[in-house]
C-alpha cells in the first residue's frame, strides 16, 4: 500500500472531499451525509476533521467537535468523535488506527481528557479497533441511536450503537497507543486466565453462527461473550438471523450493563479453522491486560 500522510482538514475544498468519500464508505442514503458546509461550521468553531492522504488524495477522515456532558458536579467539557471512516480499498492497512491516534494528540493539546463515539457492536472490525487497540471502554447500549437508517450498510436493522469513553491520558490508552503496543489477545490468554466464552458458536468456516435464545446468567467477574467475525457477510447470507444477532446482543449488553459490567477489551481470535471473536466484560476491579 503507497505511504499516506495525515493533516489537520481546514478548507471548503477539502470538506466537499470528504462529503464525497463519505458517499463511497456509505453508499445509499444521501440524507445520512455531514455536508461540507456543516463540517467547516464545525472545523471554524473548535471543531477538528483529519485526513488520510495518499498523493494528495483523500483515502480517510476523522470529524468529531467539544461538547459538554452531565456529571454530579455539573457540566463537563469532552470531545464528541462523530465520524471516521476509511476508503474500501484502504481498509486493514492501519490508516484508522492512524487517524485516530492523530485525533488523540490534538484532542490532548485542547486540554481536553475524554473523548466519546459510537459503533455498532456487532461489527468485529470496528470493536478490535476501538477497544483493543485504542483501549475505549463501554457501559452505555443505546437503542435505536440514529433511527431508521438508508445506507447501504445499515438499512434494515435497528441502529443501536455502544457508545464508547475514550480517557486519553490514562496509561492504558498510552499504552495501546505506543510505539511497544500490547500485542494482540488470543483466546488462549482468556483461557489461562480462568476466563471461558459463556456459550459456543460453530466452529467450521461454513456454518453461520446462530445467538443463543437468550443472555446467559452473569456470575464471575471477568466473562467472555462471542459475536460474529464478520456479521456484514452474515447479514448479506441470513437477514433474519442479522436481526437475532441484533435483538440478543441488545438484551446481553443491557442486561451485562445493568449488573455493573463494562467492556474493558476485545479479542479477535484466528488461531483455529474459523475466527473468533470475544468482548471481555469486566466486574468490579477485575481487568484483562494479557
Amino acid at each position: 500500500m503507497p505511504a499516506w500522510n495525515i493533516r489537520l482538514l481546514e478548507t471548503i475544498e477539502e470538506m466537499s472531499a470528504v462529503e464525497v468519500l463519505q458517499r463511497e464508505i456509505w453508499p445509499g442514503s444521501e440524507t445520512d451525509i455531514v455536508p461540507a458546509h456543516l463540517l467547516i461550521t464545525v472545523v471554524h468553531n473548535g471543531g477538528l476533521v483529519l485526513g488520510a492522504l495518499v498523493d494528495e488524495k483523500l483515502i480517510g477522515f476523522v470529524f468529531g467537535f467539544p461538547g459538554l456532558e452531565s456529571t454530579p458536579d455539573g457540566p463537563r467539557p469532552k470531545h464528541c468523535s462523530h465520524m471516521a471512516g476509511v476508503h474500501p480499498a484502504y481498509r486493514d492497512n492501519g490508516v484508522g488506527f492512524a487517524l485516530k491516534r492523530a485525533q488523540w494528540q490534538v484532542v490532548r493539546h485542547q486540554g481536553l481528557d475524554h473523548v466519546t463515539w459510537t459503533y455498532d457492536p456487532i461489527l468485529s472490525r470496528n470493536a478490535n479497533l476501538n477497544i483493543a487497540r485504542l483501549g475505549a471502554v463501554c457501559s452505555t447500549y443505546r437503542r435505536s441511536e440514529y433511527g431508521d437508517m438508508r445506507d447501504g450498510l445499515n438499512a434494515g436493522l435497528p441502529s443501536d450503537r455502544f457508545q464508547v469513553d475514550w480517557w486519553i491520558n490514562t496509561r492504558r490508552v498510552e499504552h495501546r497507543l505506543s510505539k511497544r503496543a500490547r500485542p494482540a489477545l488470543s483466546l488462549n490468554h482468556l483461557v489461562r486466565v480462568g476466563v471461558h466464552p459463556l456459550y459456543s458458536l460453530p466452529t467450521r468456516p461454513d456454518d453461520l453462527p446462530r445467538p443463543p435464545g437468550h443472555a446467559p446468567a452473569l456470575e464471575a467477574q471477568l466473562i467472555a461473550a462471542e459475536v460474529p467475525s464478520d456479521f456484514m457477510a452474515l447479514k448479506s447470507a441470513d437477514f433474519a438471523l442479522a436481526r437475532d444477532w441484533r435483538f440478543f446482543t441488545r438484551e446481553f449488553f443491557e442486561t451485562a450493563f445493568g449488573k455493573g459490567y463494562i467492556v474493558t477489551d476485545f479479542v479477535f481470535d484466528q488461531s483455529e479453522s474459523a475466527p473468533h471473536s470475544f468482548y471481555v466484560l469486566t466486574d468490579g476491579e477485575s481487568t484483562l491486560e494479557g
